[in-house]
Order: structure tokens, then sequence, then C-alpha cells
């Protein structure tokens, strides 16, 4: 089964301000969505988690598989005409947010192009809609707020001023993070901190 619709990726459109990215609803389909919540890990704690703890049968695998592969790079550097030729990915699952996450932020300087894939059902919540944000100081100045769900898929471009963020939300709030990265020493430091996370909260399977 097929999960990512590269094709809606290829036709949107991408904004250049207030820096570049681009919004794609329902890159994963209804049916894709429903299986990965069916087997996605019991995350039950705030923070970002490694792959390494993901039992084989769980969907969310098959997607990152598609996400690895040489279609989506491509369709990637030709939305945002850059070169990601070897250039190392990160990966991260959320799957609990904290009141204190979704701070104003642009991302660290060693990303270069950040995925977000929201994996929720129906969002019903005020909170926990992320924000592509006009400046670092006010989270109610945006110029597109996407909800966390059904799907919907999130790329932009790291620069100094792509400030993002959300108002505050805590419970369960499903994603899928992948990062191409600076070099893969940026990479390895990102896979520490996120391995000593993990040794503390290990990932089960939902049920």
């Amino acid at each position: 089964m097929a999960h990512l619709n590269l094709d809606k990726l290829l036709e949107a459109d991408v904004a250049d301000k207030p820096y570049t990215f681009t919004v794609v609803p329902g890159f994963l389909s209804p049916d894709s969505v429903r299986a990965i919540n069916e087997t996605y890990p019991n995350i039950e704690k705030g923070g970002s988690y490694p792959l390494d703890s993901l039992e084989a049968n769980m969907v969310i695998k098959e997607v990152i598989d598609e996400l690895d592969g040489p279609q989506f790079q491509k369709a990637i550097e030709q939305k945002f005409a850059v070169d990601l030729n070897d250039r190392p990915k990160m990966y991260s699952l959320r799957g609990y947010t904290r009141s204190k996450d979704g701070r104003i932020h642009t991302d660290s300087k060693d990303k270069i192009i950040t995925v977000l894939l929201y994996l929720n059902e129906n969002w019903n919540q005020e909170g926990g809609r992320l924000r592509i944000l006009n400046s670092g100081t006010d989270v109610d100045d945006y110029v597109t707020e996407v909800p966390p769900d059904n799907g919907t898929l999130l790329v932009f471009k790291r620069s100094d001023n792509s400030w993002h963020g959300h108002h505050p939300f805590e419970g369960q709030r499903r994603s899928l993070q992948m990062n191409w990265m600076t070099s893969e020493g940026s990479k390895g430091w990102h896979r520490v901190r996120h391995k000593i996370s993990a040794a503390v909260k290990k990932l089960t399977k939902t049920g």
C-alpha cells in the first residue's frame, strides 16, 4: 500500500513569504491515517523519540520508508530549488504535547529542510495548530495556520526568520518529523539527545 500522495505535493503552491513553505492537506489518505493510528506507539510523555524502538508491524514504518525514498527527495528538491544529494536525514516521532511546547522558534541552523507530517484525526482543539509566523514575538501574527490532522504535510526551508509556533495544548498530538541536515555530525548530535530521552521513555505498541 502506497501512503504518500506525491502528485498532491508536486501540485501544491510554494509560498515565499515570510519564508519558503508549502502545506499539503491530505498528503496521506484517510485509510493511511487510520492504519497508522491503529498501530502507533503509545507515547504518553512529551519530547521527540527516535525510531529504534518501533515494532515491525507499525504502519508508520512504511510511511518512513516512502519518505526515505528517492521520489520524495526529488519532489522536495524540485519544489524548494535545493540540492539534497548526500545530505543526511533525521527522523523523530511525537505523540504527546506539553503545555510548554509550541513556543516560537526557527529550528536549529543544522537543519536545511523541515518536514512535518500530521497523524491525528479531525483536530478540534484551539491549541496545537502550527502557525507560520511573521516574526519571533507574536504567535497571533501569522500567515497560515496548520491543523495537525488528517495526513497534512508541512514543509519549510529553515532560515533565520522561519518562525513558527502554536498556542498551548497538552495531550495526545501525533506527528512525524523529518529533517535534511547539514552534516552527519549534526545528525549524530540529535540522535544522541533523542536516545537519552528514549532510554527512560520506551515506546510500546498502542493497546
